[in-house]
Formats: structure tokens, C-alpha cells, sequence
């Protein structure tokens, strides 16, 4: 496959340590803590409840997938450009902002101030969304850094609070990017690391994506953003009938193939995100798909987000398969990047 090849040994480098985008995924868990901690200005009461809630912004998307098993009026994850007609006083708009907030999302969300719609916005103080949107029926949630993931983790905090979702704690939250960061240390051995165990399942392969519950789905996006932008080549996070058919069309894998063949195409890689966590009706789709994938010579990753017993929320367990997959890309470039 022509382009860099992947080095491994550049993952065991003593100057890792000081790698900017390591440092960063290593902070995820303190950037969690610190946008829960910020005072909220104007924080609304549980008796206020709703008769819609729209969301839009960075991470919309994330809220929506944590808030629609269990919100208990109609959730909505609006993408724009307008603001849809029914908004009005008797409804909630949740709005995600961040240093570089789409234009879109500020008029829309002055839009739904001047309707008088209730306001949750995660934004910084100094913002243009944070000017548009005060009045005294918007709850500010300050922000200092540019986390949306952080922004959202506190907005689902706040929504849990008023009995729109399940309750969210932002300090576990933390706590299982933490454990992530650990994990996936830089000083952390290649065989006990999952990051850099990813990383390597990736070089020089095309991975395709796949998480079964709607969590999962949502960060198997997110990775394949993060691998395709750290190695250049197509990542696909997919429906599992979409990944079956790629499966079924990639040639089989001949053993005897020299693996350092410049010219020898690229396989692609099945990467499973919590497949020992699905339920019943989903286990036997991720079972199909990794028979699939052996059937025609075909590596299959797993990412898991720890042991099934724990008493982990969604939203911690989707933290733990962001990080670990993020950790992968980041190792993932890290490799590349020393063959060139």
C-alpha cells in the first residue's frame, strides 16, 4: 500500500511523554471536571418541565442519544439551518457552543431567545452565543476550554438534575477518562496498552466500525473522524448490514502474501466496539460480522469499555470507548508519522 508505513517502535519512544495530542487526550478527564464545576448562571428549577426540548451545537448528537431512551417529553437533535417553527415559551433549547460556534447556531439560538423559550447554553462568558442568548430564563453553563465533550457532559448533567435524563455524574465521568489515560500511557507496555493495541490493529488497514447500541454507534463516528484524520485514509463507522457488505466483497486474505509488499492492497480491519455488552437481539449481529471478517482472513479488533459488572453508566462507558479509540488514532499517527 503506497504512503508512510507504520513504525511500531515509535509508540515504545522516551519522548512521548511531551506528544501534544497525548497530553491532551490525557487531560480529557480534568476538562470533564472543570466545565461541571462552573457555576451555572441562572439554574433552572425541576418543577420547570418542558413541553419539547430541542438541541443543537457541538455534541447535540450526544445528548440526544443519552436523553432519547429517556426523556420524558419529545427530545429533539436539530441540525440546522433554521430554527423549527414550534419552538416557542412552553420549550427547552439546549445549545452546545463552542470557541468557533457555526453562525447557523447563534441566530438560531437568538431566535428561540426572542421566542422566549427556555435556555440551556454551554458557551463561554465572553461568546457571541453567551451575548445573544442572555435573559432570565437562560441557564449559562461557562466554559473556559474547548471541549465539547466536556460542554455536553455538563449540560447532561444539568438535564438529569431536572428530570430529563438519566442522572449524570460528571466526577465518574472523569474518573473513567482517567482510567483510560492511565491505561493508555505512554509509558504503558505495547501489550498492556490499549491504545497502542489499537493502533496497531490499524496500520496499513481499512478499519470498519461498528458499535451495537446507539452510545456505541455514536462513538464508533467519532473514531473513524479521528483515524481517518490521523492516517488519510477511508475509516467507516456504519450500519452492520453496510460493514457485512464490505466484509463479503473484501478479497480473501492470502496467508502466503509477503505483509510488506508495497504493491499488496489494503485489507480492511473489523473493529467492535462493547460487542460482549450487546443485548440478546444484537450479540448474534456481532457474532455474523466477526465470522465474516475470520471467514475471508480478516483481523478483528475488540474495544471494550471494561468489565460488564461494573456499575458503569452509558455516559461513562462511552467515555471509556471514545478515549480508548482516540488513544488508537493518536498511536496510530504517532507511527506513521516516524516512516516519513
Amino acid at each position: 500500500m503506497n504512503g508512510p508505513q507504520f513504525d511500531d517502535s515509535r509508540l515504545e519512544a522516551a519522548d512521548l511523554e511531551q506528544h501534544e495530542g497525548l497530553r491532551s487526550l490525557a487531560m480529557a478527564g480534568a476538562r470533564i471536571r472543570r466545565a461541571a464545576l462552573s457555576e451555572p448562571h441562572g439554574r433552572l428549577e425541576r418543577a420547570d418541565r418542558p413541553r419539547g426540548v430541542l438541541a443543537m451545537g457541538a455534541e447535540s448528537r450526544l445528548v440526544r442519544a443519552v436523553l432519547e431512551p429517556a426523556c420524558p417529553v419529545p427530545f429533539m437533535a436539530w441540525p440546522g439551518p433554521g430554527l423549527p417553527a414550534w419552538v416557542g415559551p412552553l420549550d427547552l433549547a439546549v445549545i452546545l457552543g463552542t470557541t468557533e460556534t457555526p453562525a447557523w447556531v447563534v441566530q438560531c439560538a437568538a431566535e428561540a431567545n426572542r421566542r422566549g423559550a427556555t435556555l440551556i447554553v454551554a458557551a463561554p462568558e465572553d461568546s457571541e452565543l453567551a451575548e445573544v442568548t442572555r435573559s432570565n430564563s437562560t441557564t449559562l453553563i461557562p466554559l473556559e476550554e474547548n471541549d465539547p465533550v466536556a460542554a455536553a457532559v455538563a449540560v447532561l448533567a444539568q438535564l438529569g438534575e431536572l428530570g430529563l435524563g438519566p442522572l449524570v455524574h460528571p466526577e465518574h465521568v472523569a474518573d473513567a477518562a482517567d482510567l483510560v489515560a492511565e491505561a493508555c500511557a505512554p509509558t504503558s507496555d505495547l501489550s498492556e496498552n490499549p491504545g497502542k493495541e489499537l493502533a496497531l490493529a490499524l496500520a496499513d488497514r481499512l478499519p470498519l466500525i461498528w458499535g451495537g447500541t446507539t452510545l456505541a454507534a455514536r462513538a464508533s463516528r467519532r473514531i473513524a473522524e479521528a483515524v481517518r484524520r490521523a492516517c488519510g485514509r477511508p475509516a467507516l463507522a456504519a450500519d452492520a448490514s453496510e460493514i457485512r457488505t464490505l466484509l463479503m466483497s473484501a478479497p480473501v486474505r492470502d496467508p502466503f502474501a509477503d505483509p510488506f509488499d508495497g504493491d499488496s492492497e489494503a485489507q480492511p480491519v473489523l473493529v467492535l466496539l462493547d460487542d460482549d455488552k450487546l443485548p440478546d437481539r444484537l450479540s448474534g449481529v456481532a457474532m455474523d460480522l466477526a465470522d465474516v471478517a475470520e471467514s475471508r482472513g480478516l483481523r478483528v479488533a475488540r474495544v471494550s469499555s471494561g468489565d460488564a459488572d461494573l456499575a458503569a453508566t452509558d455516559v461513562e462507558r462511552y467515555i471509556t470507548l471514545l478515549q480508548k479509540g482516540l488513544y488508537g488514532a493518536a498511536y496510530l499517527e504517532i507511527g506513521l508519522a516516524a516512516a516519513e
